[in-house]
């Protein structure tokens, strides 16, 4: 019979987390009003006691300002708007993907020319590359080949773009790879 232990599940981060209304511990906290205003440094529960007159909560915006930072205002409507801003910039960002290109040592130069336009296409992307060749048989006794003629392939490419090398030339058993990028 098999035990089956849970898998633990990694927490996703969901942004900052604001303190409102009587979550906040700080003793006395600077108020901004609902209209921007400036009220000075409060005790907590005076902040409070406005927020709830006003029939808007007390939202701690700068929590590591001594005092904190708190601001009157609808807590719901301000985590929708956070919220919404954290969704745009998730969807704005760029994921960099390192694509690969296998090489060989007995490689002709039309296939080269054919991989160094898919790289070139690659790279114009914002992609990464990772050029590798795998060794068969008696070219493991020749691994110098395999480099060299990565090496040689960087510098075709650089005739384009400037390159940055994440991961130089190396060797694993009978694998030999690089990881370059494009300069911005």
């Amino acid at each position: 019979m098999r035990i089956h232990y849970r898998r633990r599940v990694p927490q996703k981060f969901l942004g900052p987390v604001y303190r409102a209304n009587y979550q906040i511990n700080a003793p006395e906290v600077r108020v901004i009003d609902d209209e921007g205003k400036f009220l000075g440094v409060l005790k907590t529960k005076e902040a409070i006691t406005i927020a709830e007159e006003k029939e808007l909560d007390l939202v701690e915006v700068s929590p590591k300002d001594n005092p904190p930072v708190c601001k009157i205002l609808d807590f719901g409507a301000f985590k929708y708007q956070k919220d919404k801003e954290r969704r745009a910039q998730k969807a704005h960002a760029k994921k960099v993907e390192v694509k690969g290109i296998r090489l060989s040592v007995k490689m002709g130069a039309h296939d080269l020319n054919t991989r160094k336009e898919q790289a070139l296409g690659f790279l114009e992307q914002g992609d990464k590359l990772k050029l590798e060749i795998i060794l068969r048989g008696r070219e493991k006794a020749h691994g110098e080949l395999a480099t060299e003629r990565i090496n040689d392939f960087i510098k075709e490419i650089e005739n384009t773009y400037q390159l940055f090398i994440e991961q130089p030339v190396t060797r694993q058993r009978g694998n030999v790879s690089a990881i370059v990028g494009r300069k911005s």
